[in-house]
């Protein structure tokens, strides 16, 4: 049986998974990691580091926080500089992203509910 409870930091721990810390993605045998109710990233992104594809019809809620740096996400509701620490946006189902790390930034990204994207 998996542990249910774990501790480590998200920068070591999420290195196979692109920065996710949580959701349906981990490995079951990593425990309470593993999850379908949420999603959780630490992202580390140097500046220049983007996504120039749009996600396609994501039917999921996403908060994106900024811990340190200069990040631009674009939605299709229109684009956001998060420059100040605690920055965030928060988006519902149906709104499309990009986004560009405009300095070295980290950002953590909560998603719910943890599914595969559209």
């Amino acid at each position: 049986m998996a542990a249910n409870w774990t501790h480590g930091n998200a920068g070591e721990d999420t290195g196979d998974t692109r920065g996710w810390l949580l959701g349906h993605f981990i490995d079951p045998a990593e425990g309470v990691r593993s999850s379908k109710d949420v999603e959780v990233k630490w992202g580390v992104h140097p500046a220049g580091d983007k996504r120039p594809e749009w996600t396609s019809d994501d039917q999921r809620t996403t908060l994106l926080l900024l811990v340190q740096g200069n990040f631009r996400l674009d939605l299709t509701e229109g684009s956001f500089n998060l420059t100040k620490q605690g920055d965030y946006v928060l988006w519902g189902p149906g709104i499309d992203h990009s986004w560009e790390a405009i300095d070295e930034t980290v950002i953590i990204t909560v998603r719910w509910p943890s599914a595969p994207a559209a």
